[in-house]
């Protein structure tokens, strides 16, 4: 019997690697990688145009669109990114702000409220530290650049929120260092914390909480997913297996190969000592 093409788009991840180049094959598909490393741009493209069969979606905007019935997604238990959040809260010293509830009223910029880092960080804030979110005046913007964040299709919020898009033509940023914006969260850090030292980390210890954190309450935040669109699906419902299977492999090859001590596999000089912490707290694997 004929294989089915897929075309995939995902990051270039290291647990995606041996998908990528052939060294893992699925059972019953031809698959076509596509190597994307900016995930908006793909989740995007997925939404607006099913440009692929398979893509790495927001986990967010997938439980959005699910439990709105709107979803032409079916995903599977495959998570090319996970992350803790703790050390993404960005401040302006010169704004006062040294706690959590301190954000209260203050003006915080984010790429895009919905996405998955912006709702775990405010869940972090809201259920961990008691921070009112409803007082906090969002500004929306891409972070190291002066634009949106990508093109969005996101359904509207259930609940009322302050929020402006940034039309300054400057980076959130750059928002920051001016004192236009008094913090920041995200899934990605702003260029002037590496520059300017005023520009701090909320939670400088946040290795320390994110390990505290994980130990209490055993979760590694998910931020991606793997989705399959409905139609190709149902055409063949195999393929959900198929894939789940050879991304479960790809992984484990991936795990194995970093974790080789010959060598550095990685420009993490002290590789070790984190490998020996991922045996230690995620009892081998992450």
């Amino acid at each position: 019997m004929a294989k089915v093409r897929l075309s995939l788009a995902c990051g270039l991840y290291d647990r995606m690697q041996p998908l990528y180049t052939g060294e893992v094959k699925v059972d019953g598909i031809e698959l076509k990688f596509i190597a994307i490393d900016q995930s908006r741009a793909i989740f995007d493209r997925i939404v607006a145009q099913e440009e692929f069969d398979v893509a790495e979606f927001s986990a967010s905007e997938f439980v959005q669109r699910f439990a709105n019935r709107q979803c032409p997604f079916v995903a599977i238990p495959v998570f090319p990114s996970r992350a803790f959040r703790h050390g993404f809260i960005v401040i302006n010293r010169r704004t006062g702000i040294k706690t959590p509830k301190d954000l209260e009223g203050k003006r915080v910029g984010v790429p895009l409220l919905t996405m998955s880092a912006a709702i775990y960080i405010n869940g972090l804030l809201q259920h961990e530290y008691g921070v009112d979110l409803g007082s906090i005046h969002w500004v929306q913007g891409a972070m190291n650049v002066s634009s949106a964040e990508g093109n969005p299709t996101v359904l509207p919020l259930l609940a009322p929120r302050s929020i402006e898009q940034n039309r300054s033509n400057k980076s959130m940023s750059d928002l920051l260092e001016d004192g236009a914006v008094d913090a920041t969260i995200g899934a990605t850090l702003p260029k002037a914390i590496r520059t300017n030292p005023d520009i701090a980390r909320l939670f400088p210890n946040y290795v320390e909480l994110e390990k505290e954190f994980y130990q209490r309450t055993k979760i590694y935040p998910i931020m991606h997913l793997m989705a399959i669109r409905k139609q190709v699906y149902e055409k063949h419902p195999f393929i959900a297996t198929s894939l789940f299977k050879a991304c479960c492999e790809s992984k484990r090859i991936a795990l194995e190969k970093m974790c080789s001590t010959h060598a550095l596999r990685y420009m993490v000089p002290f590789l070790m000592r984190d490998i020996d912490e991922i045996y230690g707290l995620f009892h081998s694997d992450p």
